[in-house]
């Protein structure tokens, strides 16, 4: 199962020198705090003592879940066709951090219900017409979730291609929380209580009734934890499926992938049952106001460097992020050195 796709280990060496270099800048060592660990982690996982990342990419998947029929989301399926044509449009919130940051979006149909021909922009690349209610039955096939996987994997080479240095994951989904909450409950083993909150704002006679059918869809499907891919197929999404991918992707390119929240979280989890220690070249953005994000960042080893109290989806997270991530490594290239300005620690 993707055999042929090689992950590197994360580089120690460049880590090792980017962190010597930054002891060596003319500041108190330490003083720029997680600033300057996210700077090394960028260089153990590029390989590069100093990278840099001049284009930037979101690429966000689009896919529905007919989970979404039980009324477990605050709005319906039809929501998720009409954000992509916001987003299209060029007027979501992740189109703002996008021009902000200098980042390109794009968005991609690996999963939307409907098909959508009348419209420019849109990277089509279906794999299911939406995913059946896990609920029922497994979600995908073990071929439509290979299927998933390999679009993210090969969208990850076709930016990179293009000349993008730094990519991010997005999602546009209704009812994507479900299949999120049922991957984090399998793979850090917490109650579905502790991981399923309010989401988009639903009643909490809704949560419980929420609950109820994810624990249903683990009892019935039986995914295997330890496959990633059964993980998927039985109670994941296409989008999670494409961003899984498109980590394994990037990491096997050596180009950073900045994860957003929860949704993000839960592909993130997917990639590393695929590929252990993928999770060492994934760079966490913010702290989700979902219950679940962080106890798959934890159970991921991913650290995160804000609190917003986010909980939008989209990419916005990791495009917010993006700004952070070019003066962490701006430290590295455009900091005098102690000894170019001739000051003896000592006398710092």
């Amino acid at each position: 199962m993707f055999s042929h796709l090689y992950i590197p280990s994360f580089d120690t060496t460049a880590a090792q020198k980017a962190r010597l270099r930054l002891d060596s800048l003319a500041k108190i060592p330490g003083s720029l705090g997680v600033l300057e660990d996210l700077a090394v982690r960028l260089a153990g996982i590029t390989g590069r003592e100093c990278p840099a990342f001049p284009q930037k990419t979101v690429v966000l998947f689009a896919g529905d879940h007919d989970i979404a029929l039980h009324n477990v989301s605050a709005s319906g399926q039809e929501v998720t066709e009409q954000q992509v044509r916001n987003f299209l449009k060029g007027q979501g919130t992740i189109n703002a951090f996008c021009r902000t940051a200098g980042a390109k979006l794009v968005v991609v149909d690996c999963g939307m219900k409907n098909d959508m021909p009348y419209i420019t922009g849109l990277v089509r690349r279906k794999i299911v017409h939406g995913v059946r209610d896990f609920s029922e039955g497994p979600a995908m096939t073990r071929e439509e979730a290979l299927q998933c996987v390999q679009l993210g994997i090969d969208m990850a080479y076709e930016q990179a291609k293009c000349g993008t240095h730094l990519l991010a994951c997005g999602e546009m989904g209704v009812g994507n929380t479900s299949p999120s909450s049922a991957i984090t409950a399998l793979f850090t083993h917490a109650k579905l209580e502790d991981i399923v909150n309010k989401g988009s704002g639903i009643r909490p006679d809704l949560v419980k009734q929420k609950c109820r059918l994810i624990r249903q869809g683990l009892e019935l499907n039986k995914p295997d934890p330890r496959d990633g891919i059964d993980v998927l197929a039985k109670v994941g999404g296409a989008e999670i499926g494409a961003m899984a991918g498109l980590m394994l992707g990037a990491a096997s390119l050596r180009i950073p992938c900045v994860l957003d929240g929860f949704i993000a979280a839960a592909a993130a989890a997917i990639a590393s049952a695929i590929h252990p220690g993928v999770s060492t070249l994934l760079v966490g953005s913010h702290l989700s106001k979902a219950r679940g994000h962080a106890l798959l960042m934890q159970h991921l080893g991913i650290p995160t460097y804000f609190d917003f109290g986010m909980h939008l989806g989209e990419g916005a997270g990791a495009a917010l992020f993006f700004p952070v991530i070019d003066n962490a490594v701006r430290i590295l290239t455009e900091m005098a050195s102690l000894k170019e300005l001739n000051i003896d620690r000592c006398n710092t």
